[in-house]
Order: C-alpha cells, then structure tokens, then sequence
C-alpha cells in the first residue's frame, strides 16, 4: 500500500501531462487556416492553385492602363499609321530622287578637283561655261550608285533629263566619276568602263580639240563600246582592253545598239552617236552640235 501511495503523485503528473498534449493539438487544428494541408494530407501530389476569375479581370484593366500610359494604340490604329508612315517615306524618296538628279556652277569645291587635270592649264573653256552633274544610274551589280559628270551648260539639263529616264528603266552603267579620278587619263578612264564626259583635250592622232573638251561630249560604258579608228593606215581600238568588243556581232547586253533605249534618250534630243560615222566607229560616244 505504501508503495501505491508513492506512485501517486507520478501518475498524477503524467495524467497531467497528457492531457496538455491533447489540448495543444486540438487548438492547432482550430487555428489552421480553411483550404491549408495538414500532415494527413497527400504531399506528394502537386499543389494547382487556378485564377480567379476576378484576377484575370484585374490583370486586364493593369494592361489596358499601361497601354494607354505608353500612347498605344489599336491594331486597327497602328496599320493605319504604318500606311501613312509608308507613304510619306515614298513622297520624300520621291523628292530625293528628283534632287539627286541636278546640275550647278562649277564651285571652289569642284575646281580644285580638276584644275591641272581635266581643266587643263591652257584650258580655253570658262568655267561660267561648265555645269557639274549628279545623277542616279544602276550599275552592274542591279544597285543604285550615284554619278558625277561635267558637261556644257548647253546640254546640262539634256544630260539631267536623259541620266533620269536611263534609271527609270534601269540602264545599267557600270561607274560615273569624273575623269579626274584617273588624272585626266582617258585610256585609263576607258579601261575601267567609266563613263564621263568634259576633259581638255585633243582627239586622238590630231591637234584638234576634242567636242569632249568643250563639255559637248560622252562616253558611255567605253569598254564595252570602244573606239574603233585608223592612225596612219592601221586600225587602232581604244581602250586597248576592250578590242574583244570590236566584234559588234556578239551577244554582250552592254552594248549600245541603235535604236535601243539609250541611243533613242540622246538622238530625240539632238546629240549624234559615234557609231553611226562612216570613216570611224566610236560606239560609247554621244555628242551635240550647239550654237
């Protein structure tokens, strides 16, 4: 009986003691928030947490508001501004292009190019006498380049008019720099199928001025069309390279024909073709006769 008495206070405090425990867990499981797991739960399996509907409207409005912070519009807006956008870029190419297509008076700028060089020392010509030239022309490689020229102010703007209608078909012409880039060097400028057109000089086997060093001249892609004369009996073809070119019979589209789209834009404005002299063939050439 002692012995029970004594384990009394002991089981008492046991007793005690799991009872708190029981209460703990019970008040655990009153504070745990509605929709929470507990360790009964499966945790193994993936958690899918869906939008609410309410979400996706607020998402929406936070959208609609940041587009209209940032100025943006409609598709229906934005295609049609992308229209007209379009179309001012054509109307400025458009104005670009008729600029790119001028003639002016000989400025500081130019004479330094070719004073000494084409502006020969003992050059007769005034440089009031003189226009410089821009053009737009496509080269060999189908791209659009642009090409300087110096001609008489009398056929400026026949030079202008023809260089814009050979680009609307897109005539090819492979280089158009001035001569002077080849110090003034025909041959050179030949060889390299540059087309150009004033340089003071004389023509070739003569002491006469050449219509070219009156700026009333051209030479257009000379190295598929070269020059064809006779220097004390013999023949001489000019540029040296492109003697091949002589044989007019072969299928070369760089060559000028009559009546082809070129030859036509120089003769309905009153210049002559090399091509067509009896005693010479000058097949890159174009001249006008002025008053």
């Amino acid at each position: 009986m002692k012995l029970q008495y004594k384990m009394l206070p002991v089981i008492l405090i046991f007793v005690l003691i799991l009872a708190a425990c029981r209460d703990s867990k019970k008040d655990d499981l009153f504070q745990q928030e509605p929709g929470e797991k507990t360790l009964s739960q499966d945790t193994n399996k993936a958690e899918s947490v869906p939008t609410p509907a309410g979400l996706v409207q607020e998402e929406t409005a936070l959208a609609a508001a940041a587009a209209e912070d940032n100025n943006e519009k409609p598709a229906e807006d934005n295609q049609k501004d992308k229209k007209e956008g379009q179309e001012g870029t054509m109307d400025t190419l458009s104005e670009n292009i008729d600029e790119a297509f001028s003639y002016e008076m000989i400025s500081d700028v130019i004479k330094e190019r070719i004073n000494g060089k084409s502006y020969a020392k003992d050059c007769e010509v005034p440089y009031s006498d003189l226009r410089y030239v821009r053009v737009l022309h496509y080269g060999f490689d189908g791209k659009v380049h642009e090409g300087e020229l110096i001609v008489n102010k009398d056929i400026a703007e026949d030079i202008v008019e023809i260089f814009k209608e050979l680009y609307e078909i897109k005539y090819p012409i492979e280089k158009m720099v001035l001569i002077d880039e080849y110090n003034a060097d025909d041959n050179a400028s030949m060889a390299d199928n540059n087309t150009s057109a004033f340089n003071y000089r004389v023509v070739e086997g003569t002491d006469r001025i050449s219509k070219h060093g009156y700026g009333l001249a051209i030479d257009i892609n000379p190295l598929y069309n070269p020059y064809i004369h006779t220097i004390d009996k013999e023949t001489v073809i000019t540029p040296v390279n492109g003697a091949r070119y002589a044989d007019r019979s072969l299928d070369c589209e760089y060559y000028i024909k009559k009546d082809d789209a070129l030859y036509n834009a120089f003769i309905k404005r009153g210049f002559t073709w090399g091509g067509e002299w009896k005693n010479s063939k000058d097949y890159q050439h174009f001249q006008k006769v002025t008053e």
